[in-house]
């Protein structure tokens, strides 16, 4: 499933209204745990008891966060330095809700994330209760399990145990991914946030592989075939997207007849990416899209990692394939115009 591997970007309620107390004691709680069990990797990889598999990816965690430090100047902090376990794979559920007649996501309000479409559980009877109450209010419901989160740089995110079932591109792009959070988060541009965070993340792995190991070696290849999917996959849902916002913007419509004549869309999207999309694919990191209910919600959770994402390649693209280059060119223009983020980066290329 699309974005599977990624991480819940998670800010602490504190002492806010927006979040119950409830909430916020266990959000508190967790937090706490995953911090007072981080160890330094460096200890965890001299440990003789850590098995060779996870001292072989601890390295390459490091080796990963020492790139994004040196060689692309992110803002790593002391993230990815400790290490810390937990005991359950799938660490918290994540709800997010969408209006059934348009892309009108439902919204939670943060401290310093500003309005995000999802919001995390720690209690997963607590996650199914919002999705039941999304939909008992006429929204779309989605549920997806979240092995990690991340708090921004507020504190020193340790890696979790759970990431070290990753391959190694997906595990090298996760860490550049998470560190490029670090660097720049634009409150309430979720979207933007998290597609230049992919870009970035795949991009990287590229650049990381493909320069330690060579162009022809299969890791390279693998982040390859990574990025490629990726762009075969945000042109298809991008192309889904269209097709339903051209039904919601009818005005002849009702609403019932919109929310009625979106599902031969989705039956005619489901058959066109296992006859066109599936066949095109390199790996298998999005097997499992027919596997999952479409609707408005998982379209806008699917979307957050894949909008627009030829936008930032065309940026690459125009800087002659130096990807240092875009990557800082793009957080500059987003610094200049965080209202407009995306219309920043298309000034880029017509600028040029």
């Amino acid at each position: 499933m699309p974005g599977n591997h990624r991480t819940l970007l998670f800010a602490l309620c504190l002492a806010l209204s927006a979040c119950s107390p409830l909430y916020v004691v266990r959000a508190g709680i967790e937090e706490a745990r995953i911090l007072s069990r981080r160890r330094p990797i460096t200890s965890v990889i001299e440990d003789a008891a850590t098995p060779p598999e996870a001292r072989r990816k601890l390295e390459l965690v490091l080796q990963a966060r020492d790139f994004a430090e040196h060689a692309l100047d992110l803002s790593t902090g002391e993230s990815y330095t400790t290490y810390s376990w937990v005991d359950s794979d799938t660490l918290l559920l994540v709800v997010s809700g969408s209006r059934r007649d348009r892309f009108e996501a439902h919204t939670w309000w943060f401290p310093i994330v500003g309005r995000v479409p999802y919001k995390g559980y720690f209690e997963f009877d607590d996650a199914h209760r919002e999705a039941e109450r999304l939909e008992g209010d006429g929204y779309d419901a989605y549920v997806r399990p979240s092995a990690a989160f991340s708090t921004l740089g507020w504190f020193n995110d340790p890696l979790l145990n759970t990431m070290l079932r990753y391959d190694d591109v997906s595990l090298v792009n996760t860490v550049i991914h998470e560190l490029l959070h670090n660097t720049v988060y634009i409150p309430s541009r979720i979207s933007f946030n998290e597609s230049f965070a992919n870009f970035v993340g795949e991009r990287g792995a590229i650049a990381f592989f493909c320069g330690r190991d060579g162009e022809d070696s299969v890791r390279c290849g693998q982040a390859r075939d990574s990025w490629a999917d990726n762009l075969l996959f945000a042109d298809f849902l991008s192309g889904l997207v269209g097709e339903l916002e051209t039904l919601y913007r009818r005005d002849d419509l009702s609403s019932a007849e919109k929310i009625e004549l979106r599902e031969p869309i989705f039956d005619s999207a489901r058959a066109r990416f296992s006859d066109e999309v599936a066949p095109a694919l390199r790996t298998n990191a999005f097997n499992g899209f027919l596997r999952r209910p479409l609707n408005n919600a998982t379209l806008i959770g699917t979307r957050l990692y894949y909008d627009r994402l030829p936008l930032f390649e065309a940026v690459y693209d125009q800087l002659g394939g130096d990807y240092k280059a875009a990557l800082h060119a793009i957080l500059e223009a987003a610094a200049d115009r965080p209202d407009e983020p995306y219309a920043a980066v298309e000034a880029l290329l017509t600028s040029r």
